[in-house]
């Protein structure tokens, strides 16, 4: 079982409307790899539950987080400062594993939030020598960490308004940029998981979706996360699965979405 830990802030900024970086010095940073996740707990009391937010990037001793305010919890790590302290849960879930992906031409899509985990996805697979491609889809030119994955990746962009990049989401700009992978990885809204699931089984290409749910422990204790699976749970006999633990990254063809 994973313990809480105190982390300082040792950066807090703000990277567009609604749009929060922070980065925190941890004892549990050495552990994280892609796809992960932390609970993040506010200190205030009338917002008792942790908060999950994926791992965007890890440095020496340092974990990034780049999250959207959307309630109280969130909206107090917005206001953390460099210096503060927090209380987390760090790493947590199953991520990406990226050490199967080695010599495979890998495109990671992003929509939205589900942009942050991303980058921590692309520099881990360009330091193992994949021709990484990544395609993020933001609704307009409010852009964030596009710099960051230029690093690492070939980068598209899609908005839904066409003020950057391809207008419409991103299988519209893999679709409008001839973009051919091995493998997809993709975290971001379930109307675009399912799309890039059927796109995916149509072309033969092996694709790892990251879920965004719910969780209230995220540990696996409360079971408030599962999701439907193909396949019949060893243990329990049913077909779910808890995004916490067994997930947040699954194969597309395991989870019925």
């Amino acid at each position: 079982m994973k313990m809480h830990e105190t982390a300082t802030v040792v950066k807090a900024v703000r990277l567009s409307e609604g749009i929060y970086d922070i980065e925190v010095e941890c004892k549990s940073a050495g552990e994280a790899r892609p796809g992960q996740f932390a609970m993040i707990y506010p200190a205030s009391k009338d917002t008792l539950l942790g908060r999950p937010i994926s791992i965007c990037e890890v440095k020496e001793g340092i974990i990034r987080f780049v999250f959207r305010v959307v309630g109280k919890g969130t909206k107090e790590f917005s206001e953390l400062k460099a210096g503060d302290s927090v209380r987390i849960i760090a790493p947590l879930g199953n991520g990406y594993d990226t050490n199967a992906y080695k010599g495979k031409k890998v495109t990671v899509m992003g929509g939205g939030i589900g942009i942050p985990p991303m980058l921590e996805l692309a520099k881990d697979l360009n330091k193992k020598g994949c021709e990484v491609t990544a395609v993020m889809g933001y609704r307009d030119n409010a852009l964030f960490l596009n710099e960051d994955l230029e690093k690492y990746a070939k980068l598209y962009i899609a908005t839904e308004d066409g003020s950057v990049g391809t207008k419409g989401n991103v299988l519209d700009a893999v679709k409008a940029n001839a973009i051919k992978s091995d493998i997809i990885c993709a975290c971001g809204p379930m109307p675009m998981l399912r799309a890039i699931k059927q796109y995916a089984k149509e072309n033969n290409i092996t694709a790892y979706i990251s879920l965004e749910e719910r969780m209230a422990c995220g540990v696996g204790a409360c079971l408030g996360c599962v999701c439907k699976t193909t396949e019949k749970d060893a243990h329990s006999h049913v077909n779910n699965a808890r995004v916490c633990t067994e997930g947040p990254v699954f194969n597309a063809e395991d989870v019925e979405i």
